[in-house]
């Protein structure tokens, strides 16, 4: 039986990748984002607005009951800002962590009692580096991934006695859309620099981890956070 999957924001980057390596196993993939995405990169699509919790919680009941049942959710979804920490603003911290950590408890929080019911499911949420080393002019960023890392275990630490596991995947630098109107030439090679593997990460690196984790190979593994940084960070 094929597997019956939702990933929210897999309209493009990091998500899209993560949708096609499902989708080329024979997986069902249901996409949740803002924007539908490319013809064909999902099985079906349906708009939602992440920073409300009423429209989330419609959104992932209506992708369950598209797929009859969910075997794997990813929370892919995220944006990014690049604010100094004395100018990061109320509205700035609200609408990232809205997006990236209160979206993933609400769209874990919807999924669960379902998996729960099936006695089993896997939850693999994107989180980043930064939930580890942090960064300058990025702390609202960072502290909204390492929010999710906690929510990860702790979503590991109760469900896994009803066999569902919890894991996340913290990306380094990965060449997507988001942050490029950030980035230069010289940043892109300064990165590099800082991975053994002397390269940066592209999109199907994230996603061939993000499905192994969802896959029977990976069913021993919750509450981790695993590093898909080309060696940049190894604890």
């Amino acid at each position: 039986m094929s597997q019956r999957v939702i990933v929210t924001g897999g309209s493009g980057g990091i998500g899209a990748a993560i949708v096609e390596r499902f989708l080329a196993d024979g997986a069902r993939v249901v996409v949740l984002d803002r924007r539908a995405p490319a013809e064909g990169m999902a099985s079906v699509f349906f708009p939602v607005d992440l920073r409300d919790p009423d429209d989330t919680r419609r959104a992932i009941d209506e992708a369950v009951g598209q797929l009859g049942g969910v075997d794997v959710l990813v929370n892919c979804a995220g944006i990014f800002q690049h604010v100094p920490l004395l100018d990061i603003t109320v509205d700035d911290w609200d609408r990232v962590l809205d997006i990236n950590a209160r979206a993933t408890l609400l769209t874990m929080q919807a999924v669960a009692p379902v998996m729960l019911e099936a006695r089993g499911g896997s939850i693999v949420n994107i989180a980043s580096m930064a939930a580890k080393q942090g960064g300058g002019g990025e702390g609202h960023y960072a502290a909204s991934k390492a929010a999710v890392v906690a929510l990860t275990r702790a979503g590991a630490q109760e469900w896994g006695c009803h066999g569902v596991t919890v894991n996340a995947v913290c990306p380094g630098y990965v060449l997507t859309d988001m942050g490029a109107d950030t980035r230069s030439a010289e940043d892109v090679a300064a990165w590099s620099a800082k991975s053994p593997l002397g390269r940066l990460g592209i999109p199907e690196d994230v996603a061939g981890v993000t499905h192994f984790l969802a896959s029977p190979a990976g069913g021993y593994l919750t509450g981790q956070a695993i590093n898909v940084t080309g060696g940049m960070i190894m604890h």
